[in-house]
């Protein structure tokens, strides 16, 4: 069963995504389904370790690198109590 799902992306990547999409005979949406479904069956258990950066440069001016750190305690607390306000 399809659901309907709204995501906030670069224009600019979405334009690229599009033409990639396109290409390859298959929707934007089918992509994106695609490529989540390779994310959540693959057993992928941090983002560090996902291929989506491979995706990514192709749709993507210039290199991309994915940066991530480790939020401390305190940080995440008050994340979590500032978005309750």
């Amino acid at each position: 069963m399809d659901r309907k799902l709204t995501l906030r992306l670069d224009a600019g990547v979405i334009d690229e995504a599009k033409v990639y999409a396109e290409e390859n005979h298959m929707s934007l949406s089918r992509l994106v389904e695609i490529l989540l479904r390779k994310c959540v069956s693959s057993g992928f258990y941090s983002i560090e370790n996902l291929p989506i950066s491979d995706w990514v440069g192709i749709v993507a001016e210039g290199a991309v690198t994915y940066e991530a750190g480790r939020k401390s305690r305190k940080d995440l607390k008050d994340e979590y109590f500032n978005s309750k306000k």
